[in-house]
């Protein structure tokens, strides 16, 4: 089960430095950037290591599985930025 970012993401990097598999999107410097509020993990790409959630100082990351209700909208958010 891949990893989700949610809304409370301040868009730090923290979560890139720790990705082994370069999962984690928009970067400073990549097209998306500046348009979007927040970073997103690629839920074909994320090999569900869990080491981008010690990383998050905002506990804006979670397993897709474990979603409160509330947030489980960023699931389809997250994929969605993939597919454009």
């Amino acid at each position: 089960m891949p990893h989700v970012i949610t809304d409370s993401c301040v868009k730090d990097q923290l979560c890139v430095e720790t990705c082994p598999n370069d999962s984690i999107h928009p970067r400073e410097g990549e097209a998306e950037w500046d348009a979007e509020a927040q970073m997103y993990i690629n839920p074909e790409e994320c090999i569900d290591c869990g080491a981008c959630i010690s990383s998050c100082p905002t506990n804006s990351i979670y397993p897709a599985d474990e979603l409160p209700e509330d947030l489980k909208p960023f699931i389809e958010k997250n994929a969605n930025f993939f597919k454009k």
